[in-house]
């Protein structure tokens, strides 16, 4: 009888533990400022910047992104983009990104309404010799 009070009792104190825990957090964006100038971050020693224009960047509308890196020596000459959204499996959804004759790296695309309504995309640059630096932002109906 003493162990089953015991066992009660523990099962209650875990459950009430449990419950004061937080659900999960929900994902913020880091780089809203994309809305209004390119967004740098460092990246292995590098600024890599990124710029999506036309602004404020929209779903469902043709947007150029271009990424410049300092210093961009010993980098190739195709990168890629990986768009994801925090909490939500969408698909696997990549871009490549081409190096131009300024020296930075540009490519089209659009980035697509969820049908959740939810607005926050990850962008993350897949490079091992930056470290897949990646943003977050609220896309912009």
């Amino acid at each position: 009888m003493v162990l089953r009070r015991q066992l009660i009792a523990g099962a209650l104190s875990l459950l009430l533990l449990v419950a004061a825990m937080p659900l999960h957090a929900e994902p913020k964006a880091d780089s809203n400022a994309i809305h209004d100038a390119p967004c740098a971050k460092p990246a292995n020693g590098r600024k890599v910047t990124l710029d999506i224009t036309p602004r404020p960047v929209r779903a469902m509308q043709p947007l150029l992104f271009r990424v410049s890196v300092e210093p961009a020596d010993n980098l190739p000459p195709v990168l890629t983009i990986d768009f994801s959204m925090p909490g939500m499996y969408m698909g696997q959804n990549r871009m490549k990104l081409v190096r131009t004759a300024s020296g930075a790296w540009e490519g089209r695309g659009v980035i697509v309404r969820c049908m959740s309504g939810k607005k926050l995309w990850k962008l993350m640059l897949l490079s091992p010799e930056l470290g897949n630096p990646a943003f977050s932002f609220d896309v912009r109906d």
